[in-house]
């Protein structure tokens, strides 16, 4: 498998909503499904700063060539409850966090380094640009968890979005410390 990280391009979103559609089921990710928007307003979202996308050389797809199998993005921190969480647990304002967000991957490539390279390439952006990565995570989203746990990501809290069904537990906030 050969497996190059890009920064996503607007030829990408169709194949991206596809891939988006076709592991919702396997993931749960978005909870929510059908959305109650357009899913490529959840894959191109508002506070976008950077996207990445996982492109297996050699297939069909995306805008410039291979299989687009996948995509995380790099947000700002919107002002909310969350925010005050993060900032709060780091003693940094939100212009010094940036959010993943966005992050999702074919289910038959799960387990193949493709989530694992796509975060880095986001996490990356984010330490480039003198921030901290954080993220929020369902906890029903177990391999998305067991992922970030292992990259060092420690949950500083909970909290309880508006989409989230009362019968679910709260989301995780996760924050990837500076490792200096």
């Amino acid at each position: 498998m050969s497996l190059t990280i890009r920064p996503r391009t607007a030829g990408d979103v169709p194949r991206l909503v596809e891939v988006l559609r076709v592991q919702q089921p396997a993931s749960r990710y978005p909870f929510r499904w059908p959305l109650p928007f357009p899913p490529e307003e959840f894959v191109v979202r508002p506070g976008e700063e950077a996207a990445f996308a996982a492109v297996l050389d050699g297939g069909t797809g995306g805008g410039t060539g291979g299989e687009v199998v996948g995509q995380v993005a790099v947000a700002e921190v919107p002002e909310d409850d969350f925010a005050d969480a993060w900032t709060h647990a780091t003693g940094l304002d939100r212009s010094g966090l940036a959010m993943v967000s966005s992050f999702f991957v074919l289910p038959d490539l799960r387990g193949r380094g493709v989530g694992r390279a796509l975060l880095d390439a986001a996490v990356g952006w984010i330490r480039e640009h003198g921030r901290l990565p954080v993220l929020d995570v369902v906890p029903a989203h177990q391999a998305a968890v067991r992922l970030y746990e292992r990259s060092g990501w420690r949950t500083i809290g909970q909290g309880r979005p508006p989409w989230l069904p009362d019968d679910e537990p709260a989301v995780l906030l996760m924050v990837l410390d500076d490792p200096a």
